[in-house]
């Protein structure tokens, strides 16, 4: 749910400009400013109140600010307009590569399934080697880079093998159904809105090839000096996945309207994606690790980073 253009990137800016301006340092000290995207654990959260309830106890209030997607979401993360966010995997790769502030503080369940290659309905295309030389869309620096550089090397193919064309989605989906690429490398609900309205079948997913992590992320500053704010969020968001997980209907009904997409298509993306909160461990750093080196590879980021200098253990945090 997790992508990047100048204009989109300018906003994201500009809506930070407009936070930092709106209230007082003073004011600032006790509220906890969290960055959304419009589908996700933290959306549904806002819905409910349940946070603010929780941080009231430690003298917190919350405001929430919507960003388009990731990398915007993490501009304004840096640039100090919100505390605490959510994205997916690439998305802090390229921004510590950018010596962004930030640091991982907790991720999500794997969901390897809510990202997949796909191809037409009725293409000759039946497995991973046939894209040989192929036109395949995906959105440059994102999860579904990694997924496509990985399908191809299980399937004994060289990134150099088939012609990446960088567009976003909804340009992407244009692309697909015009028949001007063979494939299309996408995550949820894009997918499942593909296979239901466009004839799309599925070529490879993630499993078995990517973690597919969503990331809870906060500025180094503000997890390093509220730690206990920082828990409880984790927590609460833990407790809304968990929720979430046991009633996929009600949550795919909620983000129907706001993200235009019909609550059955929706219904099928939420079931291949995992929520909750889980704290960042050895084995969570050397997955994300592994990304940002082949991101390197492929000279998709500036320099090699490591992940282990922008994750930060947070005590108590009770997550599960």
């Amino acid at each position: 749910m997790k992508t990047h253009k100048a204009r989109s990137l300018l906003a994201a800016i500009g809506i930070a400009a407009g936070i930092i301006g709106a209230g007082s340092a003073d004011a600032a000290d006790k509220v906890v400013r969290i960055a959304h995207q419009k589908l996700g654990t933290l959306a549904l959260l806002k819905s409910t109140g349940a946070l603010e309830d929780k941080l009231k106890a430690l003298g917190y209030k919350v405001t929430w600010t919507e960003f388009p997607a990731g990398p915007q979401l993490l501009e304004g993360l840096n640039v100090g307009a919100v505390d605490f966010g959510h994205t997916g995997e690439a998305p802090p790769i390229f921004a510590q590569a950018a010596n962004a502030a930030l640091l991982y503080v907790g991720h999500e369940p794997r969901s390897p399934a809510s990202e997949a290659i796909l191809v037409p309905g009725n293409s000759a295309i039946q497995s991973v080697a046939d894209l040989k030389g192929k036109r395949v869309a995906l959105n440059k620096g994102s999860n579904v880079h990694y997924l496509l550089v990985q399908a191809l090397q299980q399937a004994g193919l060289k990134y150099g093998d088939i012609t990446p064309v960088f567009l976003t989605p909804a340009d992407a989906r244009a692309a697909f159904v015009s028949g001007s690429i063979h494939a299309w490398v996408i995550w949820e609900p894009f997918r499942a809105a593909a296979e239901a309205t466009a004839g799309a079948r599925t070529l490879k997913d993630g499993a078995g090839l990517v973690a597919n992590h969503e990331f809870y992320l906060a500025s180094r500053k503000f997890a390093t000096e509220n730690p206990e704010v920082i828990a409880t969020i984790l927590s609460a968001v833990g407790d809304e996945g968990q929720r979430a997980n046991r009633d996929i209907p009600a949550v795919a009904a909620q983000f129907s309207r706001s993200v235009g997409i019909p609550a059955p298509i929706l219904e099928t993306a939420l079931k291949r994606t995992s929520f909750g909160a889980k704290p960042i461990t050895p084995e969570v750093v050397a997955e994300q690790q592994k990304i940002a080196d082949t991101f390197f590879s492929l000279g998709l980021i500036p320099k090699a980073i490591k992940i282990s200098d922008a994750v930060q253990p947070v005590p108590g945090s009770g997550t599960k």
